[in-house]
């Protein structure tokens, strides 16, 4: 058996119970190590927790059933922040597990989950998130390049620990400040791919409420917040005086002062607004962490992940060590990186909650239309052009707005903020499942309404 394999895990705070593994899924927790590229004889270590797909059968030994897991897709999840653990999203938004809002930090199994047909597996990263560490004080990465360079690292590191896993298709999934790491990490595995073995098998990019073109998510901001009536015409000239300052110095190249000064502008936003919730225009309150700090930093729960008890588990969303670290990449505009791997023929997914006032919907649709814009006119026009299809249910509101052109997707959510996956978790699971195994989205173009097709369309090719 594995090292790293989890058996159990306890089932609240107190492990007065236990959730036990064995003949569900399997299911492995721990740490890679990569060698320090700034303190010799150091090592830097990052944690990840692996759960199979469903589909396959625990009980059955991998080489038995190698043909399944191999053409089964394997998903990589990564939270946000900068500082925000993977775990996060594991326990609130997409996992198999979910951890209740008491106090005893009650975890349950959760239907929802995203390994029912695919493997998925949570990453804490960069160093300093989660229960990720370094044996070097104060090593944090700096810029994105030497992230996804340590990520693939580990990453081969994992491969090597469980090559079973190695020729699955694999995506790079994550939301929100991951809009960057995710595009960041796809364009080294292709790097890497062409210059070193294994090679790994990449497929494609999903990112939900992406913080990619902070410029466009700033500016769009002011317009929501002021048109959901959290602003009123002064505090909207206000913040569109400093929107304009903040330009000018992102123009001159001064990341850090330019971090700053965009920070700055979401706070007062906030604050004239009552200080809403920046990720859900409708509440007052993020998504509750509940118990969660206390449960993983508990010593049973260490144990059963294999993480050494003297690593505490840290959380942070762009504040804190990790965000400082990366201040100059906070304000960088990544959306060409889209391009690249658009260009290169991978297969990309953008979807957006609508009530997501931080990295919302209009900030992906503008930044995907000037992607198109600089791609010539024929290609800007087929964009435009792809007909936005309402993606329906037997009954009731629509699920979702979906638009697909070569190999790229969009889908838009309703009611729904940042947190999709936690927002509407079985129509996230059935839109990443549809666009994962090119499954059609039932649903008609509103513009030709005549031409309704009751069995749905995928991504228009072109």
């Amino acid at each position: 058996m594995s090292a790293d394999r989890v058996d159990s895990i306890p089932a609240n705070i107190f492990d007065s119970q236990r959730i036990d593994f064995s003949g569900k899924a399997r299911s492995y927790a721990g740490h890679v190590h990569i060698d320090s590229t700034e303190h010799r004889g150091k090592k830097n270590h990052l944690f990840y927790w692996f759960f199979e797909s469903q589909t396959c059968d625990p009980h059955v030994p991998a080489h038995d059933q190698q043909a399944l897991i191999s053409r089964t897709p394997l998903l990589i999840w990564l939270n946000g922040g900068p500082g925000a653990s993977s775990l996060l999203g594991l326990f609130l938004e997409n996992g198999p597990l979910s951890i209740g809002d008491d106090a005893a930090g009650t975890i349950a199994v959760d239907p929802a989950t995203w390994n029912q047909e695919a493997h998925v597996v949570y990453w804490d990263q960069p160093i300093g998130t989660g229960y990720s560490y370094s044996d070097a004080k104060g090593e944090y990465v700096h810029d994105e390049e030497a992230l996804a360079r340590m990520f693939c690292e580990g990453l081969r590191e994992f491969f090597s620990l469980h090559p079973q896993y190695l020729q699955c298709p694999l995506y790079v999934c994550g939301e929100s400040y991951a809009g960057k790491y995710v595009p960041a990490i796809a364009l080294e595995i292709d790097r890497q791919n062409r210059a070193r073995e294994p090679h790994l098998n990449l497929q494609g990019i999903a990112v939900g409420n992406g913080w990619i073109k902070p410029e466009l998510s700033l500016r769009v901001m002011i317009d929501y917040v002021y048109t959901t009536g959290f602003l009123g015409i002064a505090e909207k000239d206000s913040l569109e005086t400093s929107y304009a300052e903040f330009m000018q110095v992102l123009g001159k190249g001064d990341m850090e002062r330019a971090t700053e000064l965009g920070n700055a502008l979401v706070n007062r936003a906030l604050a004239y607004g009552g200080n809403f919730d920046l990720y859900d225009v409708r509440r007052w309150d993020d998504l509750s962490m509940g118990a969660l700090q206390t449960y993983l930093n508990s010593a049973s729960v260490k144990k059963s992940l294999h993480v050494p008890q003297n690593v505490t588990w840290q959380c942070a969303d762009n504040e804190g060590p990790v965000a400082e670290a990366l201040v100059n990449d906070n304000m960088a505009d990544r959306s060409g990186w889209y391009a690249e791997l658009i260009d290169k023929g991978y297969r990309t997914l953008l979807y957006t909650g609508n009530f997501d006032t931080a990295c919302g919907y209009r900030s992906t649709e503008e930044m995907l239309d000037d992607l198109m814009q600089l791609r010539g006119a024929h290609e800007h026009a087929q964009w435009r052009d792809a007909p936005r299809l309402i993606w329906t249910r037997a009954q009731g509101n629509p699920k979702g707005f979906v638009r697909g052109h070569g190999n790229l997707t969009q889908v838009s959510v309703p009611d729904s903020g940042h947190q999709v996956p936690a927002f509407q978790p079985e129509i996230c699971r059935e839109m990443l499942y549809n666009w994962l195994f090119e499954r059609p989205f039932p649903g008609y173009d509103p513009l030709h309404p005549i031409k309704q097709r009751k069995g749905g369309t995928g991504p228009r090719k072109g």
